[in-house]
């Protein structure tokens, strides 16, 4: 007996990803409140421009808010637009969105935003939101041992790179396989994520893997992921 192909049509589910500032934030996290959003992660980061310019432009610190949550792809982009204006993305220093495909994820919330997601399409009928087609950027991200997130970025921007956001975290690693594969590495890293155009990519990470890599002092580790849609970047 053949089996019957059963094809899911509708658009993979987003992450959306806010990085704004502090003073910004507030008003970020009403927008997703309102849009019917169920949750909703915070987090805080760094920017990261060189310190003599902030020096040169008194900026003593540059802190960053990422608001970050999983939404169908319908509000993800009606959330994009509605940053972008009430956010004033279009104005420097103010912040950018942008939205990763996801490929999965636990049953149970899948299945409640698909819910959602089909009722949202069922009443907007076939308008067109966001921007579609080819996709433009990716994000980077490096992770490497504490303080050389400044090698980092410096790496990058030798390859084209703008900006980018630097957050804290613990790595939990398996000592005895660290051993097997003659790796140390400190517990404390720093997670660097870049927004770049596309045909910068392998540029920017051949950099960074050159200059960051598992062999260097900053025993870095580099990957990319596709971005769907990107706004602010004005």
């Amino acid at each position: 007996m053949k089996k019957m192909k059963i094809e899911n049509k509708r658009p993979p589910l987003r992450m959306l990803m806010l990085v704004t500032t502090s003073k910004k934030a507030k008003k970020a996290a009403a927008l997703f409140q309102g849009g019917a959003v169920p949750s909703y992660y915070q987090f805080y980061g760094r920017g990261t421009a060189p310190s003599e310019m902030k020096a040169m432009l008194g900026l003593g610190n540059t802190e960053k808010t990422v608001l970050m949550s999983i939404m169908p792809k319908i509000f993800a982009d009606r959330l994009m637009q509605k940053m972008y204006k009430e956010l004033k993305l279009n104005t420097p220093n103010s912040g950018i969105v942008f939205s990763l495909i996801m490929s999965g994820g636990s049953s149970m919330v899948v299945n409640k935003l698909n819910e959602l997601q089909d009722e949202s399409s069922h009443s907007a009928g076939k308008q067109e939101t966001a921007r579609r087609g080819e996709r433009d950027y990716v994000l980077i991200m490096a992770i490497v041992d504490q303080g050389y997130s400044e090698e980092v970025m410096d790496a990058a921007r030798s390859a084209g790179a703008g900006g980018g956001t630097v957050f804290h975290a613990r790595q939990a690693v398996n000592e005895e396989t660290m051993k097997f594969w003659g790796i140390q590495i400190q517990p404390e890293r720093e997670i660097t994520i870049i927004l770049a155009a596309r045909e910068d990519k392998l540029a920017i990470m051949k950099e960074i893997g050159e200059k960051c890599g598992v062999h260097s002092e900053a025993r870095g580790i580099v990957f990319s992921l596709p971005v769907d849609s990107a706004i602010g970047l004005e």
